[in-house]
């Protein structure tokens, strides 16, 4: 069966989906239900479905943000949408991340089991057998050992690997939009203690994954961007005499003059002293 979860903050809707489609006439199963964003994404790591049912705008989490969360990381994942809003532009955006169907409540039955057997249809267009029908392969001693090998030369994971492999259009707007979200979080709060797991948690992903988004996306690390950030942030109020150097290493989020120093000379390959004169 393929494994289903319904997010949605209204008992009723998470019910009446539940109970009111023929699941199994789909080879489908819900395994699980969730009323918030956050805990869908829990629901979502756990059970790994196929197929998640979900309303766009709940308590605590911006609906598209959960989309590309979702798609970034499981990219074969099937998602319809249910609102009760009728928005094109939020429909639009969704559609774009990779939701399979923008559904307004009240849906009609017909619209919902529509919506179901294409997600079903495109499930095994993709290769996805249901559940029941697939063949776990255990690698042999030999294929564990090369994989060992090749992931410890790259320094790249199994999950890494696959995941990379598995990644595809829809899935590239996902996580472009995800690192552009991570990327506005870090302009905005640059002046904090941040860390990578601050921000993974603004755009619900782990941090692993979003380190390698910013890799594949920016070419740089979290450090080397949140310091670009400060840096250019610096460069401004160097404009400012009144201002102690000192003073703008700490407005800009460093923790200690010696590593603003330093960091702003390895950037610019000039001291902050030597940068402020070149504005005089």
């Amino acid at each position: 069966m393929y494994k289903v979860i319904i997010i949605d903050d209204e008992p009723v809707i998470v019910q009446g989906l539940t109970k009111s489609i023929k699941w199994e006439q789909y080879e489908c199963e819900v395994v699980g239900t969730a009323s918030s964003g956050l805990e869908g994404l829990e629901l979502m790591e756990k059970e790994q479905p196929d197929i998640v049912f979900s309303d766009i705008r709940m308590p605590h989490m911006d609906g598209l943000s959960m989309i590309a969360a979702a798609k970034s990381q499981y990219p074969d994942m099937e998602i319809s949408i249910l609102t009760g809003f009728q928005d094109f532009e939020y429909a639009r955006a969704a559609i774009r991340l990779g939701v399979t169907r923008f559904l307004v409540k009240p849906s009609r039955m017909d619209e919902l089991q529509e919506a179901v057997q294409t997600m079903a249809d495109n499930l095994r267009a993709k290769g996805i057998a249901p559940e029941h029908e697939r063949v776990t392969e255990v690698p042999t001693a030999e294929q564990l050992a090369a994989l060992e090998n090749e992931t410890e030369a790259d320094g790249v994971g199994m999950n890494a690997h696959m995941e990379e492999n598995a990644e595809s259009g829809e899935v590239t707007e996902a996580s472009s939009f995800l690192v552009n979200n991570a990327l506005k979080y870090m302009q905005e709060h640059y002046r904090e203690k941040l860390k990578l797991q601050d921000v993974a948690d603004q755009v619900y992903v782990s941090q692993w994954h979003l380190s390698k988004l910013l890799n594949r996306y920016k070419g740089q690390s979290f450090s080397d961007i949140l310091n670009n950030i400060r840096i250019e942030k610096a460069k401004e109020l160097l404009n400012d005499p009144s201002l102690r150097i000192g003073d703008i290493a700490d407005m800009v989020g460093f923790l200690d003059m010696a590593h603003f120093s330093r960091v702003f000379k390895r950037q610019t390959g000039v001291s902050a002293n030597e940068y402020r004169n070149t504005l005089k």
